[in-house]
């Protein structure tokens, strides 16, 4: 399969980010990126999707929205809206109602930051996502970079700590995130997790002191969605936006944190008597399955069942394990950057169910 490198989740003049898209496309392009999707605060632009080059790179710029209600005071429940090629905000007061008019739409619909916790000390209140009653969402973003600063941020010198070097932020998803998708997935829930920057290149004014607080090309070396496709992109727009629209509703994709080191090339597969899956499938364990992991480079891995460990192998490339035990498994890798342990891949699940008798 072909792996293609997207940062999802970022934020234009459209709304409240600082850039326009060729800003975007100019930033992604310096970092190595295959493509984007903007999601715009309650508007969808029209007329800017499209292939554009930059830097003798081509990138896929795709356009999505962020649908939340303006009228809830704190504006909860956010949605990412993906590939629906129409307007939803006015829809925004139900969720349900959002997330099937983007599904009859042919669109992919995420939630938005699960966990997004309150920082008074900068009038930011929580976010977080509350109608777990919704259903026939496509997944939920597992790990969002600008919800994380949120949360270690204790005081106001850590803030600009952080705002100066912002390479120190990222150590994995909020474990109540991950803890409430296991829940999902136990409940037979095929929910794809995906990995959000939530850029916004803030500008920052204090004092004397000028910054712009998570610059877009920050972002885009960090915390990555990896897709795998059934082959390269062709150069034609709409061919390759609806295999990437595939690919990631069928969760052909990992959450991949490059600025350590490059997770390209990560792979998580299923053996089974007569062909092999990638995340997102499901395998019959008749006769027994073998799962496979492949990493860029040597890490700690550790394999999940129902949301349990059942393995963990250290400084590895490759590792396998072999069950008959059907269960939701997948995988999360870390690593040490800057004097820290930090999640490094979080694959989406393989489904193995009971063998056909």
């Amino acid at each position: 399969m072909e792996e293609i490198i997207l940062n999802l989740h970022m934020h234009t003049r459209y709304s409240d980010g600082s850039g326009l898209h060729r800003d975007i496309v100019e930033a992604a392009a310096r970092a190595g990126l295959d493509g984007v999707i903007v999601t715009d605060h309650n508007v969808w632009v029209q007329g800017v999707e499209g292939y554009r080059e930059a830097h003798d790179r081509r990138v896929l710029l795709l356009v999505g929205e962020e649908v939340h209600d303006r009228m809830r005071n704190p504006q909860k429940n956010h949605l990412l809206v993906i590939g629906a090629n129409r307007e939803l905000s006015l829809l925004a007061g139900s969720p349900q109602r959002v997330i099937d008019a983007a599904r009859q739409a042919g669109g992919l619909v995420f939630i938005a930051h699960p966990n997004d916790p309150a920082l008074p000390m900068f009038g930011e209140e929580d976010i977080s996502w509350e109608d777990w009653e919704v259903y026939g969402f496509t997944g939920l973003e597992l790990w969002n970079g600008f919800s994380e600063l949120k949360n270690v941020i204790r005081f106001r010198l850590q803030a600009f700590f952080y705002a100066f070097f912002p390479q120190f932020v990222a150590h994995g998803p909020i474990p109540a995130t991950l803890q409430r998708w296991d829940a999902l997935l136990q409940k037979g829930q095929p929910v794809v997790a995906i990995g959000g920057s939530d850029a916004h290149a803030l500008h920052l004014r204090a004092g004397f002191l000028r910054r712009v607080v998570f610059p877009y090309q920050f972002h885009f070396r960090a915390i990555n969605t990896h897709v795998l496709l059934p082959e390269a992109l062709s150069g034609d727009f709409n061919t390759d936006k609806q295999s990437v629209l595939t690919a990631l509703r069928q969760g052909h994709c990992f959450i991949g944190y490059d600025l350590p080191a490059s997770t390209r090339g990560f792979r998580f597969t299923a053996q089974g008597r007569s062909r092999t899956v990638v995340m997102g499938d499901s395998l019959d364990v008749n006769g027994g399955v073998t799962l496979k992991i492949r990493l860029p480079q040597a890490a700690e891995c550790r394999l999940i069942k129902d949301g349990q460990v059942i393995k963990i192998w250290k400084r590895q490339e490759v590792c396998t394990w072999i069950t008959q035990t059907p269960g939701v498994y997948r995988v999360e890798c870390y690593l040490s950057y800057l004097g820290r342990r930090r999640g490094w891949i979080f694959s989406n699940p393989i489904y193995l169910k009971p063998g056909r008798e």
